[in-house]
C-alpha cells in the first residue's frame, strides 16, 4: 500500500475557511506537522485543494 507524507509548510491564516477545514481533516493543525496518509483519490483531492500550503512525499510502507 502506498502512503503519502504530507507536511504543512505555510500558515493557512488569511486563506478561506474551506481550506483550513481541509487541512484539519487531514490532521494538519500546526506548522511543520507531518502526517502519513493512505494514497487514495479522496486524499489526493484534498491535497490538490491546499497544494500551495503543503509539501508532499511518497512513502512505501
Amino acid at each position: 500500500m502506498a502512503y503519502l507524507k504530507v507536511k504543512l509548510v505555510k500558515s493557512p491564516i488569511g486563506y478561506p475557511k474551506k481550506q483550513r477545514e481541509v487541512l484539519r481533516g487531514m490532521g494538519l493543525t500546526r506548522l511543520n506537522k507531518e502526517v502519513l496518509l493512505k494514497d487514495t483519490p479522496s486524499i489526493r483531492g484534498m491535497i490538490r485543494k491546499v497544494s500551495h500550503l503543503v509539501e508532499v512525499r511518497e512513502e512505501d510502507a
